[in-house]
């Protein structure tokens, strides 16, 4: 069943066609999850909850862009409301307080689990600008409006993130990354 009949199907509420879209996009949502929430309990009940959204709004899907691009942005909610609950993101950092010369000379590929495995040794504030600005390709603007801090933060946040992960590349000796 492609995407089109699998969509009309689930706002008609036909339970094996909701259990087919979960099966299809589940497993890659998932990851989403984990890259913003560490534990995999918390994740598997942000992805539920997600997937809830997903089939109670279905309807607001106009067929517009992709469909996973949209279950993508609820997932990506989901996370950010579940972590704002846990997590204090209103840290103010100015620029001016962090170095912003950090090379750019870490490995071009890593593995997806040593990117999972790095981005969860990172505080919460830096994995989660990490993940937005980085990965889903936001704009800081667009950050600090999703997170209720300023753009500066966003910034300096990243920045300090960008120089954690090279810190923890080169204590593991990670091939490729330049140790000065």
């Amino acid at each position: 069943m492609n995407d089109k009949k699998l969509i009309e199907a689930c706002r008609r509420q036909d339970r094996r066609a909701q259990r087919a879209l979960y099966d299809k996009f589940s497993p890659h949502m998932f990851g989403v999850c984990k890259r913003y929430v560490k534990n995999k309990e918390d994740a598997e009940d942000v992805l539920l909850e997600a997937f809830y959204k997903v089939f109670t709004n279905i309807n607001q899907f106009k067929g517009e862009g992709s469909f996973e691009g949209w279950i993508r942005r609820i997932v990506i909610n989901e996370s950010l409301m579940f972590l704002r609950k846990k997590h204090n993101f209103h840290i103010r950092v100015e620029l001016n307080q962090v170095d912003a010369q950090t090379p750019t000379t870490v490995v071009q590929k890593l593995e997806a689990e040593d990117i999972m495995y790095f981005l969860d040794q990172l505080p919460t504030g830096y994995r989660t600008i990490f993940n937005l600005y980085v990965i889903e390709g936001y704009k800081h603007r667009e950050i600090a409006e999703l997170l209720g801090i300023s753009i500066n933060t966003s910034k300096s946040q990243l920045i300090l993130a960008k120089k954690r992960l090279r810190a923890l590349l080169e204590e593991a000796n990670y091939p490729g990354v330049n140790v000065k």
